[in-house]
């Protein structure tokens, strides 16, 4: 089974920036859509940025609220996928996981493997 492991969280100041890791051992990343997902204290997890597989030409999206600060990426010699957040504001602070699924992003119900999480803290 898909093993995912998030790393890259903290603490840090509003306006700042945090870039989060999501690495995968004995599979290549790049046959999986990636999605990152934040949950928030007595809040929904919900959806932040994914990317498709290269099959899937590597199609990015991103919510509304993250959109102009928040950037994914792949570097497929790493087997890493990458969330880059920059003009954090206090709003972010969460818990981030990524997960994965087949080719295409989709839904949140969509993604069946899943990390364990990586807190992010945005505060004076």
């Amino acid at each position: 089974q898909l093993q995912l492991v998030e790393s890259g969280g903290g603490l840090v100041q509003p306006g700042g920036s945090l870039r989060l890791s999501c690495a995968a051992s004995g599979v290549t990343l790049d046959y999986y859509a990636i999605g990152w997902f934040r949950q928030a204290p007595g809040r929904e997890r919900e959806g932040v940025s994914c990317i498709s597989s290269g099959d899937g030409d590597g199609l990015t999206s991103y919510a509304e609220s993250v959109k102009g600060r928040f950037t994914i990426s792949r570097d497929n010699a790493k087997n890493t996928v990458y969330l880059q957040m920059n003009s954090l504001k206090p709003e972010d602070t969460a818990v981030y996981y990524c997960a994965a699924r087949s080719n295409y992003c989709s839904a949140i119900n969509h993604f069946a493997s899943w990390g364990q999480g990586t807190q992010v803290t945005v505060s004076s």
